[in-house]
């Protein structure tokens, strides 16, 4: 019998690219996605459980986003370093103990502490992911592989947006415990094909040191700053001021040392990708906040129990799945961002609109509506990257997106740590619409003036890897 890695081999040596990368490159990315969008359905069940209010539970949000916050850069350079097949599998066999824990937990805190874990466990598959993606564009001479682009990004939408439905789905069969404990059986599903089907090799001539002390000033700074946005007051002005001292001590020792934590120098003379970095943490914490607060509301302010909210997420599902195949292939960056920055500004004004006795059409609408930035942005910022890091910084660059991504998310969950400090009402839920609105009109217009977003792929075209330094 032909022994897998053989048949892989063979399928190398023709030169087309290798699809069996494709089922570990998507179970892994969706683990981070799928723990996201559950615990959205979560929150209130799990406050309920513990005895504690929304302040507290945004605390699994937040755990889960400062280690991943954390996690994806040094991954990222591990993976440049050193390939994709041990930092994948690692990540993975995290994720199923992170799960393992969670779904045991006796407490609030061991339960964050889970999170903390799941969120490291879950930083691998993403640069790995694009790693491989870059790897097999200059083995195949594809250097734009949209297709695998958009598989990756669908299949991301997908779980994002049905997680809900299914953690409402675990919650009614056997309690909030198992949306914790589903992550052992995906762990070893990946631990079991990145095994069979990842390439081992190694990088040649790359050796890498772990930026220690670079991790602890950037998580302490981004503590420092959680802290305060999560309870923000007068008295607590000492926070951001630690916050801001820990994180210019990061930037100096970044720029100072060979092997930092965060590869700064990404960003050296790249506007472009800088650009490309705010826009995700802006587009995101417009998300996120969505997210986590309209399905704190639907429970709390509008009566329903997690399966009905899980269920009214489902619209969104299907318009992000439907914008996403069709938009997929388009390289066409500028439209998609402001088309999504049009919509965001859309959904969050909707909200303002939503009252305990709102129609259930208008939130199935409004769901639906808010699915179409879903299925746009996430792509467009990932084409973005594609085209405007240095190729032998993708890991490093692909990491970084993410980070900045799930910097977004904290804001999202002190967001709701503020707004809903009294539960997640109607009026805690127009007061964060209001302040939502601002953040997708900077979005909107960043993406408006942004005119470098011209020079990234456009229909039909296969555009050569930038080289450093190619953008200004």
């Amino acid at each position: 019998m032909t022994r897998p890695a053989s048949r892989g081999r063979r399928r190398a040596e023709t030169g087309g690219f290798d699809r069996r990368l494709i089922a570990p490159m998507i179970l892994g990315s969706v683990l981070n996605p799928i723990n996201s969008s559950m615990l959205a359905v979560a929150l209130v069940p799990i406050g309920r459980a513990f005895d504690v209010p929304p302040s507290q539970t945004a605390w699994l949000v937040s755990g889960l986003y400062l280690a991943t916050a954390v996690g994806q850069p040094v991954i990222g350079r591990l993976v440049d370093a050193f390939g994709s097949h041990r930092l994948y599998l690692l990540g993975a066999a995290l994720a199923g103990l992170a799960g393992l824990l969670g779904a045991l937990a006796p407490n609030l805190w061991v339960l964050v502490a889970s999170r903390v874990l799941l969120g490291f466990g879950t930083s691998a598959a993403y640069p790995a992911s694009m790693s491989l993606l870059r790897s097999e564009s200059e083995r195949t001479g594809r250097k734009n592989p949209s297709g695998v682009l958009a598989a990756l990004s669908i299949s991301n939408q997908v779980i994002a947006v049905v997680g809900p439905a299914l953690g409402g789905l675990l919650i009614g069969t056997g309690g909030w415990h198992l949306i914790f404990g589903i992550n052992v059986p995906l762990s070893l599903m990946c631990c079991v094909l990145g095994t069979l089907w990842l390439p081992r090799a190694t990088p040649p001539g790359r050796t890498v040191r772990v930026d220690v002390p670079g991790m602890l000033w950037f998580a302490g700074s981004l503590t420092a700053f959680m802290f305060f946005l999560m309870n923000p007051a007068v008295a607590h002005w000492y926070l951001p001021v630690l916050g801001l001292a820990a994180g210019s001590v990061f930037v100096r020792r970044e720029l100072g040392t060979d092997q930092p934590f965060i590869d700064l120098q990404v960003l050296g003379g790249n506007g472009p990708l800088l650009a490309t970095f705010t826009r995700q943490c802006l587009a995101y914490t417009t998300s996120y906040a969505f997210f986590y607060g309209y399905s704190q509301w639907l429970q709390e302010g509008r009566g329903l129990n997690a399966s009905q909210a899980g269920l009214l997420l489902l619209p969104l599902s299907a318009t992000a799945i439907g914008v996403t195949a069709l938009t997929g292939r388009r390289g066409r960056v500028r439209g998609k961002l402001v088309v999504g920055a049009l919509f965001q500004c859309l959904g969050c004004a909707a909200l303002l609109l939503l009252h305990a006795d709102s129609p259930m059409w208008l939130l199935v609408v409004l769901s639906a509506v808010v699915g179409i930035p879903h299925g746009l942005i996430g792509l467009a910022n990932q084409n973005a990257l594609y085209a405007q890091a240095d190729p032998t910084r993708m890991g490093s660059s692909a990491g970084l997106l993410r980070t900045f991504m799930y910097i977004g998310a904290l804001f999202a969950a002190a967001a709701s740590a503020v707004f809903f400090r009294d539960g997640a009402t109607s009026p805690g839920l127009h007061a964060m619409a209001w302040s939502l609105l601002g953040v997708a009109a900077v979005f909107l217009v960043l993406c408006t003036a942004d005119r470098s977003l011209a020079r990234a792929t456009t229909p039909g075209q296969t555009t050569p890897a930038p080289r450093k330094g190619a953008y200004p």
